[in-house]
């Protein structure tokens, strides 16, 4: 059974927000486009996409008949969504409703969320962020382009990259060996611009070859309802045909969709982790079955406290994150973590040595 709350978590809060689901809403089977004019012919447990709608009354009215046949949630954009009578109708017919981010594409949407919907049926499906899904578009790509190609993240590390590496310069060899651009060559581009213009555009950047042997370099930002998810990097002879560039560009929503497919799946296992832990330091889950559920090695583990004090909540926020990314450094792994209290919780290996809690 795939329900709606399922969906939405495995797509992830960028593109879909939920704003009613009501506890016994039907199992989703499929997702519908809602044409434009008269009735709508549905089938029970539909998501239906109002990719029609044109105002609240409209909005309210589609949400009444697909109810009605036994549709599982109504997506919509805004500002339809939140407005009163559709949220009124919504209620009182006993739908889901769902806020689809203003910038996507319905096109992309209905391609993700029916990937969703076939690994959630299916979750022997491998959707490990570590799948070989990201390299194997990474070689399409390099196809297209006719170059080596990375996939890197906004930290600038490398996600995936295609075949022909060999092909490149040292400073490609290193990015791929330390899986991020090294510091050094890092900021040769950031004097160029390349990131400021990453975090502001969606087209094309070119690189000219650098002095210190630096081939060129194609690069393209991925970016899915606004948000920048990374980009990709591709290393070329020199200049290259608008026709090239504009297929590079191409290939960007669609790595765009496999990266938030990666990003959901990994937010909702660490969702689900952060659930248990905290069951566990509240006394309400056993710890021995909470250690086989989290996947913890067989050996004797600390519980690392960690207090944040100082700045505003988004500082405090970005304190947390780094905080978990030494930990991760330092034992190798992310580590499991919830907060409780306003405290920052961390299971570490109580060993000695690398990986162990005597390093941190």
């Amino acid at each position: 059974m795939v329900s709606v709350r399922s969906v939405v978590d495995r797509v992830g809060p960028t593109l879909l927000h939920a704003l009613q689901v009501p506890d016994d809403s039907p199992a989703v089977a499929d997702v519908v486009i809602a044409e434009p004019g008269g009735a709508v012919t549905l089938s029970a447990g539909d998501l239906v996409l109002g990719v029609a709608t044109t105002g609240p009354e409209d909005a309210a009215e589609l949400v009444r008949q697909s109810a009605a046949q036994g549709a599982a949630a109504v997506l919509l954009k805004p500002p339809f969504a939140a407005k009163p009578p559709v949220k009124r109708a919504a209620k009182a017919s006993g739908i889901a409703l769902v806020q689809v981010h203003a910038a996507t594409s319905w096109a992309q949407l209905v391609w993700l969320l029916r990937t969703v919907l076939d690994a959630l049926a299916d979750e022997s499906e491998d959707l490990d962020p570590g799948s070989g899904d990201l390299f194997r578009l990474a070689d399409a790509v390099a196809s297209v382009v006719d170059a080596p190609v990375t996939i890197e993240d906004t930290n600038s590390r490398v996600l995936a990259y295609s075949a022909r590496q060999d092909l490149t310069d040292p400073a490609r060899v290193a990015t791929i060996m330390g899986r991020r651009i090294p510091d050094d060559v890092l900021a040769r581009f950031r004097s160029r611009g390349v990131f400021r213009e990453l975090s502001r555009g969606r087209q094309t950047i070119f690189v000219p070859a650098q002095r210190d042997g630096t081939l060129p370099r194609l690069i393209v930002p991925i970016r899915m309802g606004g948000e920048l998810l990374g980009s990709m990097w591709a290393v070329v002879a020199g200049p290259v045909s608008d026709e090239r560039a504009a297929a590079f560009a191409d290939a960007a929503p669609v790595v765009a969709l496999h990266l938030l497919r990666r990003r959901a799946h990994t937010d909702a296992q660490r969702r689900a982790s952060a659930e248990l832990l905290r069951g566990v330091l509240e006394g309400r889950a056993n710890p021995r079955k909470a250690m086989a559920e989290l996947d913890l090695s067989d050996e004797p583990h600390r519980v690392v406290v960690i207090e944040v004090t100082g700045g505003d909540g988004r500082d405090a926020e970005g304190l947390r994150l780094a905080l978990l990314e030494r930990i991760s450094q330092g034992i190798g792994s992310r580590p499991v973590a919830t907060e409780l209290g306003g405290l920052l919780y961390a299971v570490v290996p109580d060993r000695p040595g690398p990986g162990g809690w005597a390093e941190l």
